[in-house]
């Protein structure tokens, strides 16, 4: 098996603010020291892509859509606001030269028991041996058949990068197209596959929420979106969509109202 190199002493690794924020770009495509400032380029002599190519428009709505609904919940179980989400930012795992290739970027996660920022700071990625706390959970938004999310190669692959280095305590796999989850749970050293309830939900029991499948329309898109779900079975709703119930009750409310001969303006 291809181990990974030794850790240095903490007192030596570079912390959040000195690490590259993503591992988006290729291994060939590092950065460099900038140039002189006499020879910097404007916009218009720079490329306008670091040649990663994002996979499709529903990554960013999923992200925002899992954050906007959970975070009530993680509000209410963490009030002292220590907990991290992150959408596409990097959780550096290991030190290694270049620093990127000791990175994943999952798409979405959530680190309870750390402040979202740092002496003030945002976060530009979390540093796994600087803070020492395993996400709760990640969830990786399938590029293709799945299979690079699936990728158990020691010490490069995706699945084995997180069962044995980043060691979330739930990791799911989820398929836009045709719209399907699976779900892993991290017992004893390894990434087990999580059976679905009843429901065809997976439960992720420390935040007291299951994650499965939605099929409805979603800013403009009519798709198969990852979602959560109550213990009692009520989808967790974003605040756009509280605000749009709010809005047909007090629509209802008036309509009726009206019936009974009452204004609503005056009451």
């Amino acid at each position: 098996m291809k181990l990974s190199p030794p850790i240095a002493p903490p007192s030596s690794l570079p912390d959040h603010t000195q690490l590259p924020h993503t591992d988006k770009d290729s291994g060939e495509n590092f950065p460099h020291p900038p140039p002189p400032p006499s020879s910097l380029p404007d916009h218009t002599q720079l490329p306008d892509t670091d040649g990663s190519i994002v996979e499709n428009l529903q990554e960013h709505p999923q992200s925002i859509l899992l954050t906007d609904s959970l975070y009530p919940v993680l509000q209410r179980l963490y009030p002292d606001g220590q907990f991290a989400i992150g959408q596409n930012s990097g959780i550096y795992w290991r030190h290694t030269d270049p620093p990127l290739r000791g990175c994943l970027a999952p798409d979405w996660y959530v680190v309870p028991g750390v402040p979202q920022t740092l002496e003030g700071q945002i976060r530009r990625s979390y540093v796994l041996w600087q803070e020492m706390i395993n996400p709760l959970l990640v969830v990786e938004f399938a590029s293709g058949d799945g299979s690079v999310e699936r990728d158990r190669t020691p010490g490069e692959g995706k699945f084995w990068v997180y069962e044995r280095r980043i060691r979330p305590a739930y990791y799911a796999i989820y398929e836009f197209d045709p719209g399907r989850v699976e779900v892993y749970q991290m017992v004893g050293w390894n990434l087990q596959p999580l059976p679905a309830n009843e429901h065809g939900r997976y439960p992720i029991a420390p935040l007291g929420v299951e994650l499965g499948i939605w099929e409805g329309t979603y800013v403009n898109a009519h798709l198969g979106w990852l979602r959560c779900w109550d213990a009692q079975g009520r989808m967790l709703l974003t605040g756009r969509e509280i605000a749009d119930v709010a809005q047909s009750r007090a629509e209802r409310l008036a309509a009726r109202l009206r019936e009974l001969g009452v204004n609503p303006d005056e009451v």
